[in-house]
């Protein structure tokens, strides 16, 4: 039998979540195949079998969380025919020890029945056991909601914050447990009703640095407006030659890359990161592009976008953005970028202040296209196609007359794309 423990999974990343089996116990596995998937920080991973065999002693259930070392399952090889032989031998003693065969086939409610009528010790999770002593906490002390009565790791969160101390009835007690409502479940209005939907690890990740963010950063935003005129006359002039020649589309954040980079050689403070006492200017141009994901916002980087044509950029962009939707990115995807561009206008943002994406000092927001009339000259107005652009930065290494030039230099690039071939 060999066990099947959570690998090393990044640096940074300890633990993770279990997202969903891939198999059920009891399925055939071959070396190489995907067992169980686990939701981490930043990217799920899949766990592959690493032998043939039969998948065996689940110990951890979708939601569960476990680190880096646990032993989630067991394979056994030639599990299968294993499988077969007592069943064989069963029903040749069948009728010498009817009463042994009956007592045979133990279900896994019955075991665990079992094991709390013979034992004190509570059943858990490996993942709330590792909590549980983490905390201090006596797991006989924790009221587990699971009909079997085991503790799982929301349960040791749930006594860690003050829920019932009540200790869990045995499994073998249904009708007392049911008779008494857990401490922690709220009374129902009928007429109002909620549904509570645990977060997942990636949100509860994206939460957890975006308020890290606002309670580090010194974070102020400046805005502009971009007349997108000159920027639809090229696509509109080069589009078909340009997806003729490369395969992609010459959509918008080409042009804006182009611009950030740019604007980032002018401003080398907006292209760095805080350590310490020092400020660490970076001399590469790793640009994010936040992406919507099912799960929520990521941030897969294009590399060295200051040597991509036009083209690359598109294709680089298109190939994160596809990764990210079918959950296909991976760590290397995700860190490392020095700069971040996100664009609200494609859901219809008008406006907006991002949040940076730490420890990056600066982020640019794109929001939606809007013809608005503009004042040509004294004299003349015109309707054009009019972007308002936002740039929140870190001002405890970035002034305000940098941020103001340097949203400046992204206006002036954009409205005169020619010059991105130069600058850019």
């Amino acid at each position: 039998m060999f066990d099947v423990k959570v690998p090393e999974l990044a640096e940074s990343i300890s633990e993770g979540t279990v997202a969903q089996w891939l198999k059920k116990e009891g399925d055939t596995v071959v070396k190489g195949e995907d067992l169980v998937e686990l939701e981490t920080d930043k990217v799920n991973i899949e766990i592959s079998a690493e032998r043939d065999g039969v998948l065996k002693n689940i110990k951890v259930e979708p939601g569960d969380t476990v680190a880096v070392g646990d032993i989630i399952a067991s394979i056994v090889e030639g599990g299968a025919s294993e499988s077969a032989e007592p069943a064989a031998e069963e029903k040749t003693e069948e009728k010498a020890a009817p009463t042994q065969q009956k007592q045979e086939p133990i279900v896994e409610k019955d075991a665990a029945e079992k094991e709390v009528k013979a034992s004190d010790r509570p059943i858990a999770s490996p993942a709330a056991r590792k909590l549980a002593r983490e905390k201090g906490i006596d797991l006989s002390e924790i009221s587990a909601r699971d009909p079997l009565g085991r503790v799982r790791t929301e349960d040791v969160i749930r006594h860690a914050e003050g829920g019932s101390t009540e200790k869990a009835a045995p499994a073998s007690k249904p009708a007392a447990s049911a008779s008494k409502p857990a401490a922690s479940v709220e009374a129902v209005n009928p007429e109002k009703p909620v549904e509570r939907v645990k977060m997942s690890r990636r949100r509860q990740t994206i939460a957890k640095r975006l308020v890290e963010a606002q309670q580090t950063a010194a974070m102020l935003t400046t805005f502009n407006e971009v007349d997108m005129t000159a920027i639809n006359e090229v696509r509109a002039r080069r589009k078909d030659k340009f997806y003729e020649q490369n395969g992609v589309k010459l959509g918008y954040m080409s042009f804006f890359t182009k611009a950030v980079v740019g604007a980032l050689k002018k401003f080398p403070a907006i292209n760095a990161e805080i350590q310490g006492d020092e400020m660490v200017l970076k001399k590469f141009y790793d640009i994010g592009i936040a992406v919507g994901a099912e799960e929520g916002l990521v941030v897969p980087v294009v590399r060295n976008a200051d040597r991509l044509s036009f083209a690359g950029i598109e294709k680089e962009i298109g190939n994160l953005a596809e990764k990210a939707r079918s959950k296909k990115l991976s760590l290397e995807d995700l860190q490392g970028g020095s700069f971040t561009i996100t664009n609200g206008g494609i859901f219809g943002s008008m406006l907006s202040t991002p949040i940076l994406n730490a420890p990056q000092v600066g982020i640019l927001g794109m929001h939606t296209i809007q013809w608005r009339p503009v004042a040509i000259d004294k004299e003349r107005m015109e309707n054009r196609p009019m972007m308002y652009i936002a740039l929140s930065y870190d001002h405890r290494i970035v002034d305000g007359k940098e941020a103001v030039s340097f949203l400046t230099t992204i206006k002036s690039l954009l409205e005169d794309p020619e010059s991105l071939l130069l600058e850019g």
